[in-house]
C-alpha cells in the first residue's frame, strides 16, 4: 500500500492534488502537510500536519514514523514573488528540493515528484513549439532555481537510484484556489474579477501568448506520470507539458461570450518582462509518447467551467 506525503497541500496545486490522491489511494494513506493551516476539506478529509520542508530533521522523522513511500514536494516561492526576494526565494526553493532528494536517498520514500516550470526556458529559447531538448537560459530567479532543480533531480536518480519525476508546468488555472504570486496568474484573476466586478486590469499586454493548463488536466498528468512504468520514462529531468496557448485578449473574448458587458484594460508591470522570456507554446510530444499525456480542456470549455464554478463560490 502506497503511503503518500504531500508537502504544500494548501497551494494551488496541492489543494486539488491532495483530494484526488485521497480518492485514489484512500483518505488515510495521503498525509497532507503545509507551514500553515489548510482548508477544511483537507484537514477533515484525512491526516493533516503542520510541517516545514526546510526543517530536515522533523521531515525525516515524519517520513520514517509514517512509513511514507511517495513524496509530492510542491513548496516554492513562485515567479512574481521570487523577483521581489531573489536570494530568499533561491534558498527556499533549493533547500526544499535538496531536503526531499536527501530524504528519498536515505529512506524508503524513493519516489519523489517535484514540479518544474516553463520558467526554465529563457529569451534565447525558441518561443513557439518549444522542444523538449533545447537552449535553456532562464533569466529569472524562479527559472534558475527550477533549471538547477531539474539537474539535481536527474543526478540523484542516476547516482543514488531516487525515483525522481517532474513536469514543466505551464500556467495553471483553477477555480478552487485563487492565484498566488505567479506570472500567469492573470488567467485565474480575470475570471474572478469578471464575476465580482465585470472588469479586469491585466498586468500583461493583450497579445502576450503563454501556455496554460486547466488544473484538472494538470492533476491527471501529475498522477499519470507518477503511476507510469519507470522503464517507459526516457527522461529523468522534467517533461514538457503544453496544454493550450492563448493571450489575455483571447481570454477576454471567451468571457464576453458569457458576460457580454465584461471589460478589460491593460497595465503591464514587471511580470511582462518575465512573460516575454517564456515560450508562447510548448511541444509536449515526448510526454505523450512516453506515458500518454492527454489533456481534455480547451479555452472555451475551461471558460465555461471557470465562470460556472466561481459563481457558485
Amino acid at each position: 500500500m502506497e503511503r503518500i506525503l504531500v508537502i504544500g497541500c494548501s497551494g494551488q496545486i496541492g489543494s486539488e492534488l491532495t483530494l484526488e490522491l485521497r480518492r485514489i489511494y484512500g483518505h488515510d494513506n495521503v498525509f497532507a502537510t503545509d507551514i500553515k493551516q489548510a482548508a477544511s476539506d483537507i484537514t477533515e478529509g484525512g491526516p493533516f500536519d503542520i510541517l516545514d520542508v526546510l526543517d530536515y530533521n522533523n521531515l525525516l522523522h515524519f517520513v520514517v514514523r509514517r512509513k511514507i513511500t511517495q513524496v509530492y514536494n510542491l513548496a516554492a516561492v513562485l515567479s512574481g514573488n521570487a523577483e521581489k526576494i531573489p536570494q530568499q526565494a533561491w534558498e527556499i526553493n533549493m533547500k526544499a528540493l535538496m531536503n526531499t532528494l536527501e530524504l528519498a536517498r536515505e529512506t524508503d520514500a524513493k519516489k519523489l515528484f517535484w514540479p518544474s516550470s516553463i520558467a526554465v526556458f529563457g529569451p534565447t529559447t525558441p518561443r513557439y513549439h518549444t522542444p523538449q531538448l533545447t537552449v535553456m537560459e532562464p533569466n529569472t530567479v524562479y527559472g534558475i532555481s527550477k533549471l538547477a532543480g531539474e539537474r539535481w533531480g536527474e543526478y540523484y536518480c542516476k547516482r543514488y537510484g531516487v525515483d525522481y519525476r517532474s513536469l514543466r508546468y505551464p500556467g495553471l488555472i483553477s477555480y478552487k484556489t485563487e492565484a498566488g504570486g505567479g506570472t500567469t496568474d492573470y488567467a485565474v484573476e480575470i475570471y474572478y474579477e469578471a464575476i465580482r466586478k465585470g472588469k479586469y486590469e491585466c498586468f500583461l499586454r493583450e497579445d502576450t501568448a503563454l501556455p496554460m493548463m486547466f488544473m484538472s488536466d494538470a492533476i491527471k498528468a501529475t498522477i499519470d506520470l507518477m503511476e507510469a512504468d519507470p522503464a517507459k520514462l526516457s527522461l529523468r529531468s522534467s517533461y514538457n507539458v503544453g496544454g493550450m496557448s492563448f493571450t489575455p485578449v483571447e481570454v477576454a473574448n471567451a468571457i464576453k461570450k458569457h458576460i457580454p458587458e465584461f471589460e478589460i484594460s491593460y497595465k503591464p508591470d514587471f511580470r511582462q518582462a518575465i512573460a516575454d522570456s517564456w515560450p508562447a507554446s510548448i511541444d509536449d510530444s515526448v510526454a505523450r509518447k512516453d506515458w500518454g499525456l492527454n489533456d481534455k480542456h480547451n479555452l472555451e470549455s475551461m471558460t465555461e467551467l471557470m465562470l460556472e464554478e466561481i459563481r457558485k463560490k
